[in-house]
């Protein structure tokens, strides 16, 4: 859970997102607590995937701030940019591995670029990072000779592989089974349990919303906005916004929040 009393580790202000001047989210704010599980939810179309990316630096926002450890980062300088992006892992949702590379070898790409290690310690942390995540053994592996729920493991290997502060999701489940998923809901609250790593995560998927969720965000494409932020299970049983209620409740009988 997320610690109230420290300051949070990511701040976005006013935010506008979107591409060749159409506005996709506009007047966006939130916060998201160290080591908390945080989850930005809505309908297909509403911008989840967008605000990700101008989250993350892929995309400039239009006007708005992001900041992170109270420090700005969506209008600071390349340099500054680049200092911070050591606190962050993302894991796309193909995996998106290099297909000509092994495992270790994918895994250890961002230790090549981003630290002085020699060839030998990075191999070691790679080989470190693949067991973390259930893959010891498939070091030498390349990713056309792997399940899709061990690609997505990889590539959280990969996205662990600087020891971030926080990690970023972009729709973790996509593709995969039910029993699959369960086992990478596992994955990621072992993770977040043992190194208090702060998650941020976009889905639909209901289970791992329900299952993992400290707090949501939800967007609807029709305000362009945020319409709804809390705990996922109590919205779900107590939000009026049929919007609201729509999302959370389809396909199961109204959530009810335990006594």
């Amino acid at each position: 859970m997320a610690h109230s009393n420290t300051p949070p580790v990511i701040e976005v202000e006013h935010l506008e997102c979107g591409y060749a001047g159409t506005v996709v989210l506009k007047d966006i704010n939130f916060s998201v607590g160290r080591s908390e599980m945080f989850f930005i939810i809505g309908g297909s179309g509403c911008g989840k995937s967008t605000l990700l990316r101008h989250l993350v630096g892929l995309n400039q926002p239009a006007r708005g701030t992001v900041r992170f450890f109270g420090r700005p980062f969506s209008d600071a300088d390349l340099a500054t940019r680049r200092l911070q992006l050591k606190n962050f892992g993302m894991l796309f949702q193909s995996g998106a591995l290099w297909t000509s590379l092994t495992l270790r070898e994918n895994v250890a790409l961002p230790l090549e670029e981003h630290t002085t290690l020699s060839r030998r310690e990075i191999a070691e942390i790679a080989t470190l990072k693949l067991a973390q995540v259930g893959l010891g053994g498939f070091e030498d592996h390349y990713p056309a000779e792997i399940s899709g729920g061990m690609k997505k493991r990889a590539g959280l290997a990969r996205a662990l592989a600087l020891d971030p502060a926080i990690v970023f999701f972009d729709e973790p489940w996509s593709g995969l089974d039910p029993v699959t998923s369960r086992r990478l809901d596992e994955l990621i609250r072992e993770i977040r349990a043992t190194f208090g790593t702060t998650m941020v995560i976009v889905s639909h998927e209901l289970a791992s919303i329900f299952d993992l969720a400290d707090r949501v965000i939800m967007l609807d494409a029709g305000t362009q906005g945020i319409i709804a932020e809390g705990d996922p299970r109590r919205l779900a049983a107590e939000s009026r916004d049929p919007r609201v209620k729509e999302f959370l409740q389809r396909g199961t009988q109204p959530y009810t929040v335990p006594a």
